[in-house]
């Protein structure tokens, strides 16, 4: 077993997947609302669900919209931005917002800020911020600065650094938090969690699935909590078929064994 070849022996009745969306299961774009999961993707990404009944769900800094839209038609369980919103494996939805005030606060402040760096971009999520650089790095520091700043001044934030991005989220919210969530509920209660993501934003994730004894595992280079390797998003979506096909063919395995 090494590290760039790591796909473990799956059994659909055992395992509860998490997969982060950007640099894993669709490729980054310099815009985020250029990403796109392809058809196929969603396709495997359903039978792996249903194979699983029901125990995978997308771990995301986006919105849950923005998820939906992603894989529609499909209907998973989320968690979106880093967990500060959730869709369990019931449909129920929860969500950690940050306070009005703040929030009108924050956009008063950083939509001028942004517009005075050119090439960077702000997404608003409702409850956090992201302050994107990928289009202009010369900004990194001007950029850190900016989260640096209104960090110190709103207690209620923190910083969530990743792929030319800072985003300011609501504190004690993280992706560790969001599976360690799932893992209580139906139906992932009592599976083993497998967490594949690419970014900073994906190693409390790593962590937490690590200490269940789980399968994390990173996507692209870099030093990582996370104890398996894929080498970029097509090595998910390869690894992904090859696990659905391997899923199909215990299924009809077990149909055949049934039949005799």
């Amino acid at each position: 077993m090494t590290k760039t070849e790591f796909v473990p022996p799956l059994e659909p009745a055992r395992y509860a997947f998490f997969f982060d969306v950007d640099g894993t299961l669709a490729a980054i774009k310099s815009r985020p609302e250029d990403v796109s999961v392809p058809a196929p993707v969603r396709d495997n990404l359903a039978r792996l669900a249903s194979h699983c009944n029901g125990a995978l769900a997308l771990i995301s800094g986006r919105p849950m919209r923005e998820l939906d839209a992603l894989v529609e038609p499909l209907i998973l369980p989320l968690a979106g931005v880093h967990g500060a919103e959730r869709r369990d494996g019931e449909g129920n939805i929860h969500r950690i917002a940050l306070s009005p005030e703040t929030v009108g606060l924050l956009t008063a402040e950083l939509e001028p800020a942004i517009a005075a760096l050119p090439g960077t971009q702000l997404e608003s999520k409702g409850m956090a911020f992201a302050l994107h650089y990928r289009r202009a790095p010369e900004h990194q520091q001007a950029i850190q600065q900016l989260a640096d700043g209104l960090v110190a001044r709103f207690p209620e934030l923190v910083q969530q650094p990743g792929k030319c991005v800072i985003e300011l989220k609501p504190d004690g919210v993280s992706k560790g938090a969001a599976i360690r969530y799932f893992m209580k509920q139906p139906p992932f209660l009592g599976r083993i969690p497998v967490f594949v993501g690419d970014d900073l934003t994906d190693e409390a994730g790593f962590k937490v699935v690590n200490a269940m004894e789980g399968v994390s595992v990173k996507v692209g280079a870099g030093i990582s909590e996370a104890r398996g390797n894929l080498p970029d998003v097509p090595a998910v979506w390869h690894w992904l078929e090859q696990t659905r096909i391997k899923l199909d063919q215990d299924a009809q395995a077990s149909v055949r064994s049934e039949t005799l």
